[in-house]
């Protein structure tokens, strides 16, 4: 079973507004070594996971080259508008939108950063949804809620997702260290 790693990223905004949620997909036989690079990148912090917001300029140009450097591709949607208190409806559509995307890589697990229980069965509905309604009769995909502080390959997702919502904010050096690892298309969320 081949799993991508997810997280999310937004900006509520009454005219531009985004939702991002970024999905990577790491050889098996690396993820051991991705999980050693970014506990190392988050070092002695006294945080229980890393986190983009958290550091300056100069962390996530860091941590952007560290994630680059990983055997991986990150397969990221992009969603627009949403304006305030619509985040949920967005989420909605930019996880359908990843897991179709993320089935044509061979995908059958995504493991998304837990949230409140309410909202991590919303997601397990939506990717319900999506495999019984888009993808092709018998696909196996499941979704499943881990917390960001037991899952280090989460927060390489994290990264990315800030690097793309800071691209969109006008500054592209995050993404442009990414390269050709970083996929991304956009998604109408009828926000």
């Amino acid at each position: 079973m081949k799993t991508a790693w997810l997280d999310e990223s937004f900006r509520e905004h009454e005219s531009d507004g985004f939702y991002i949620i970024a999905g990577t997909i790491l050889d098996p036989a690396s993820e051991a070594d991705a999980r050693r690079a970014m506990r190392s990148l988050k070092g002695p912090r006294h945080t229980a996971k890393l986190h983009w917001t958290e550091m300056d300029r100069a962390e996530r140009k860091d941590a952007t080259r560290i994630v680059a450097a990983q055997k991986g591709l990150h397969v990221v949607s992009i969603g627009a508008p949403v304006p305030q208190r619509r985040q949920e409806r967005a989420r909605s559509k930019c996880l359908s939108a990843l897991a179709v995307e993320l089935h044509g890589f061979g995908i059958s697990h995504l493991c998304l950063e837990a949230r409140q229980e309410e909202l991590n069965a919303r997601d397990v509905r939506t990717v319900a949804a999506v495999r019984q309604t888009v993808l092709p009769r018998g696909t196996v995909m499941r979704a499943e809620h881990v917390p960001g502080a037991k899952e280090p390959l989460l927060w390489i997702s994290d990264i990315v997702a800030g690097a793309v919502r800071t691209e969109r904010l006008g500054d592209s050096r995050y993404t442009d260290l990414l390269g050709e690892t970083l996929i991304d298309f956009d998604v109408s969320t009828d926000c």
